[in-house]
């Protein structure tokens, strides 16, 4: 089984790149330069953690794992190989913009692109947030999490269990206005988050129902809230704190038409004495997202 330690980078698109400056500097608070093709969003040591590439479509193109090392990376070809997963070798140009040693890529049971990488690039200068944000939560915790679309939903939860060895936090059932229930299963990995990949049964355009990461400090929540508003970014979910996670969070909208979530406080979880549940409501307390249909 792929021993995968965390989420590395996400891959997007956009028509309009300036928009993602805008988004990543001035609401994220995540320092921006300029790459081959678009633009790395920087928010840790790494050199990137968002590759926003200028394109045709506002959309999310792909997820970034990481592996251990090169090891870890040939095992977990090995288990491609074995499980009849057709998998693609990166090539240099690709593991280059990735800022890997090495890259692979492959399509999930509902399309979704996965990339596995090993050696990330980086010259380890310091993260000088442009609007004071002292620190993401990253490191040993990976990026983030993402939240991605899954219509061909139990092949899709078996192949992250059964190949990328992803492990089932929690359990949702989304059901809008009295409809159809679509399941949402919370997965980890190698690391103590709650969460890295949540699974949404059904059909999203933008490829992603949500991007997160996480500041250190409620503080700095308020901070980007506002920064949202003085910006211009479209709110999608208003300031709460979930059941599962207990992040304390709001959502806004990409220029690549997905969500951002912005948290705060997530839970750090010992899986060894961890009890998968199914919750009945998505938050304790606000995450209003009606506003994002306004």
């Amino acid at each position: 089984m792929v021993q995968i330690r965390g989420l590395a980078y996400v891959v997007v698109e956009t028509t309009d790149i300036a928009a993602w400056r805008n988004v990543g500097e001035n609401v994220l608070g995540m320092s921006v330069l300029e790459t081959a093709g678009g633009l790395a969003l920087k928010m840790d040591e790494r050199a990137q953690r968002i590759l926003a590439l200028r394109g045709n479509a506002n959309r999310y193109l792909a997820t970034g794992w990481e592996v251990g090392g090169q090891g870890d990376f040939d095992r977990a070809l090995e288990q491609l190989a074995r499980s009849d997963i057709q998998f693609h070798i990166g090539t240099s140009a690709e593991a280059a913009s990735r800022k890997v040693r090495q890259l692979v890529w492959f399509l999930d049971p509902s399309g979704n692109r996965q990339e596995l990488v090993w050696g990330f690039k980086s010259d380890f200068s310091r993260f000088v947030s442009p609007q004071g944000v002292g620190r993401f939560v990253t490191g040993a915790l990976g990026m983030g999490h993402t939240v991605l679309p899954a219509p061909s939903f139990d092949e899709t939860y078996a192949f992250y269990k059964e190949i990328l060895g992803f492990g089932l936090a929690d359990i949702l059932v989304h059901n809008p206005a009295g409809g159809p229930g679509q399941r949402i299963y919370f997965l980890h990995c190698g690391n103590g988050r709650h969460h890295s990949l949540a699974l949404f049964e059904g059909e999203v355009p933008a490829g992603c129902v949500h991007l997160m990461v996480e500041v250190e400090s409620m503080d700095e929540i308020g901070r980007a809230y506002d920064r949202m508003l003085r910006h211009g970014a479209k709110l999608m979910c208003t300031l709460g704190r979930h059941v599962n996670d207990e992040m304390i969070s709001f959502y806004f909208a990409t220029p690549s038409g997905f969500a951002m979530e912005f948290g705060y406080g997530g839970r750090v979880i010992d899986w060894e004495n961890h009890v998968a549940f199914e919750s009945t409501a998505v938050s304790l307390w606000g995450h209003d997202f009606s506003v994002g249909f306004g």
